[in-house]
């Protein structure tokens, strides 16, 4: 078996990636900027593991180059925060998320080597989703079934949607990456692999106010920090679907063993309606399990590129594989409560959590 490069692999997702692989079996190298606060942590778990780390930049094509030959590289850098470059500050997100994602190109078409590229729900425009018909519930919205839109219907955003908008900087970036990616693979053969990946969540996320909702709930409800919801009349219906981190581990074990069943894959990746949840319905979860009531507060200010409701569809992705999530919302949010507090002066010292930010 060959080497498996994980670009961001510090990161959540890329360090649960490359946990993952090496335990079974492979042989993985992590590569992270460390840009992000928290990812340190990840750095002895890593080693643990058996996973080589080398402290790079995917903006750099030298860093890269440093690794040597490799079999697949996972791309997992970026900038993951819809409010990205909306202070002005473009060059970070640009520079990341797609000068970045070109190095990894040019790097797997050097090697020859297998790309599998996690994308974004994002890339769908996020003025053309909320002009979808809802229904509303005591505790969420939903999509309706009837549609006046390919690609929308009550199980949520297929890949059928139209991509006309504006989507966010961070998901034009992300689209545009996707753009290169299918022109390498039409130009050089390259075999890739594109994740349109919804809400990822699960233990070692260091959530945040603009990015990793569901950690970011756990934290507060742990360590007892106030709320708010956000947007929308401030009522907390907004829904999000959840997919384990664990889940999307096992899938991607799976792309990297069947490249070329995979290759040309473009799809979305999410837990699907089944496990979605809205934030009204994150808090009775949290309250429960937690044992703190947090009763949010209401900012009704709409935030840029905000949706108020995204399900992925992932009926393309079945159609490929007989994987599907096996846990739920509940279960990620159990993980999460456990592993806070296993590491719970980690986590708070990292995050600067005992001190509020609202």
């Amino acid at each position: 078996m060959g080497r498996v490069l994980v670009t961001g692999g510090a990161g959540f997702v890329g360090a649960s990636l490359a946990t993952s692989l090496a335990e079974r079996g492979r042989e993985v190298i992590a590569l992270d900027s460390l840009r992000r606060r928290g990812s340190e942590l990840n750095l002895p778990r890593l080693k643990a593991a058996g996973v080589d780390f080398l402290h790079g930049d995917v903006r750099e094509l030298a860093d890269l180059q440093a690794v040597g030959q490799i079999e697949a590289l996972i791309e997992c850098s970026a900038e993951p925060s819809a409010q990205a470059g909306t202070d002005g500050d473009t060059a970070f997100v640009v520079q990341s998320n797609l000068m970045g994602a070109w190095n990894c190109l040019e790097f797997c078409r050097r090697h020859e080597a297998q790309l599998i590229f996690l994308s974004t729900s994002r890339v769908y425009p996020y003025v053309a989703i909320d002009a979808l018909a809802f229904d509303e519930t005591a505790t969420r919205y939903e999509l309706s079934d009837a549609q006046k839109v390919a690609g929308a219907s009550a199980s949520g955003i297929s890949e059928r949607f139209p991509l006309a908008g504006p989507r966010t900087l961070y998901g034009a970036t992300k689209l545009a990456a996707e753009l290169l990616i299918e022109e390498y693979g039409a130009a050089f053969g390259l075999r890739a692999v594109i994740n349109r990946c919804g809400l990822i969540a699960g233990p070692w996320q260091m959530g945040k106010l603009d990015q990793g909702v569901v950690a970011l709930w756990v934290f507060r409800h742990h360590f007892g920090l106030p709320l708010r919801y956000c947007g929308y009349g401030g009522d907390g219906k907004q829904v999000r679907d959840v997919l384990h981190v664990s889940d999307l581990s096992e899938l991607v074990v799976d792309q990297i063993e069947r490249p070329d069943h995979w290759a040309g894959f473009t799809g979305n990746v999410g837990g699907g309606q089944e496990c979605s949840v809205s934030l009204r319905e994150m808090t009775e979860i949290c309250t429960e399990l937690g044992g703190r009531a947090l009763p949010p507060g209401a900012d009704p200010t709409q935030r840029p590129g905000d949706v108020r409701i995204y399900v992925s569809d992932c009926e393309l992705l079945y159609t490929r594989t007989s994987w599907r999530p096996k846990r739920g919302v509940r279960t990620v949010i159990e993980d999460l409560f456990e592993w806070t507090a296993e590491n719970e002066a980690a986590v708070g010292a990292a995050l600067g959590l005992r001190e509020a930010d609202n």
